[in-house]
């Protein structure tokens, strides 16, 4: 990684106007509503559970937004920590371990830039009845270097990225839980000492191939995650009752289909779910910084002869990868398609006979992989390039490694084993 510790949460103490004290706590009165509402709909367990975020907020939105007066922001907030909470719940109950539904009782709010503005002095915070201004209660300048405030929260290196609001009932003080994340890339320090050779690691990118047929992904690092013939067989099946259900033309076998339709919806769901959490503790395994797919704009061109479901399984995967690694030390992003499964990840020659169906021969070098795996390879190896050339990662790096199954390789051809 690039940094060991990337985070640090640094405690603020507020001065908050008794005329808006209120504001606050009201906001909070609706913030926790919106979450045990989520929580109370996302916990079943005469059903799956449900642990994805989108889902959630397309259910939910809507009505939580009429019904509270927060802000969108603060809704969707709401709504994704009840989600977290009922995913690690759900976690729990798959290693056999006691748990129950998440209720929130603790005095909280979480806020982001949308929703709060981290200032040198005080922050403006999202209530229902508009922003609040909240001074920040410090020891004087020349005492702060030594605190978590100076080193952190002052230093131009890290930067807030989000923070939690929270009461204290007996002294009745506000405290403000500020997140300050340090930039990957942007530090002049490790670029130049990069440049001139003294190890500082760069960015490490994980390579993904999404497929239809076989695993499901595919990484660079040889990972492979899922079964998509599973999943279509699966989809298959419910085409099947489906077809016959509609033959049948009653109410009552109408009502069947609506009922069975979103049991496989949700099973769906949380099959990809699931996908992409292992797809992620891959990123997190091999210390990669970035997760990269195909352009999804391509989607149609990678899966031609897959149906409208591989296609919103393919798109929804991706999706939920994106939301998940918002709070992690990762991030997502896209390479063009063009020639990823003909391009062999040794030699680099490109051609249409490389690749038979599941395997991969170069017609050249001589080099045999299973086909997806090359091409998650080459997945990697075209996202270093662009960097290589010029072009800005959302890292802000200035260089990088594709991640493979033993080590890391650099555009040079250097290759680092893991140890």
């Amino acid at each position: 990684m690039v940094d060991d510790a990337p985070r640090r949460t640094v405690l603020i103490k507020l001065d908050v106007s008794s005329d808006r004290e209120a504001d606050l706590h009201h906001t909070k009165n609706q913030f926790l509503d919106c979450a045990n509402q989520t929580s109370e709909w996302a916990w079943r367990y005469d059903d799956y559970c449900i642990t994805s975020k989108n889902k959630a907020e397309n259910a939910l939105y809507n009505d939580l937004k009429e019904e509270h007066d927060l802000t969108a922001n603060l809704v969707q907030k709401g709504i994704r920590r009840a989600i977290e909470a009922v995913d690690s719940g759900v976690d729990k109950l798959k290693k056999g371990e006691k748990t129950s539904q998440p209720v929130f009782e603790s005095w909280s709010v979480v806020y982001d830039k949308r929703s709060a503005t981290f200032n040198a002095d005080h922050a403006t915070l999202s209530t229902i009845n508009g922003r609040v201004k909240t001074d920040y209660v410090l020891p004087p300048e020349n005492e702060r270097e030594d605190t978590p405030f100076g080193r952190y929260y002052e230093n131009d290196e890290w930067d807030a990225s989000h923070a939690t609001l929270q009461y204290d009932e007996h002294s009745e003080e506000f405290y403000l839980h500020v997140t300050v994340k340090q930039p990957r890339g942007d530090n002049e320090e490790r670029q130049e000492a990069t440049s001139h050779g003294e190890g500082t690691e760069n960015g490490v990118v994980l390579g993904v191939d999404l497929n239809v047929t076989g695993a499901f992904a595919v990484t660079s690092t040889g990972k492979f995650v899922g079964s998509a013939d599973y999943l279509t067989h699966k989809r298959n099946e419910f085409e099947k009752r489906r077809g016959r259900l509609q033959q049948t033309g009653t109410r009552s076998a109408h009502l069947t289909i609506q009922r069975i339709g979103s049991k496989f919806s949700d099973w769906s769901l949380d099959w990809l779910h699931n996908c992409v959490n292992e797809l992620l503790e891959e990123a997190e395994r091999v210390g990669a910084d970035s997760i990269i797919f195909e352009n999804l704009k391509h989607i149609r061109e990678n899966i031609a002869n897959g149906s409208k479901f591989q296609q919103w399984a393919y798109a929804k995967f991706v999706e939920l990868a994106e939301y998940k690694v918002e709070d992690r030390d990762l991030f997502v992003d896209f390479v063009s398609p063009a020639y990823t499964s003909q391009r062999c990840s040794c030699c680099g020659f490109t051609h249409e006979d490389n690749r038979d169906d599941k395997a991969f021969v170069c017609q050249q070098c001589g080099y045999e992989a299973n086909a997806d795996y090359n091409a998650a390879k080459n997945v990697a190896v075209r996202y270093c390039g662009y960097i290589h050339r010029g072009q800005k990662s959302r890292g802000g790096w200035a260089a990088c490694q594709s991640a493979l199954k033993s080590g890391t390789l650099n555009v040079n051809g250097d290759f680092n084993a893991s140890a």
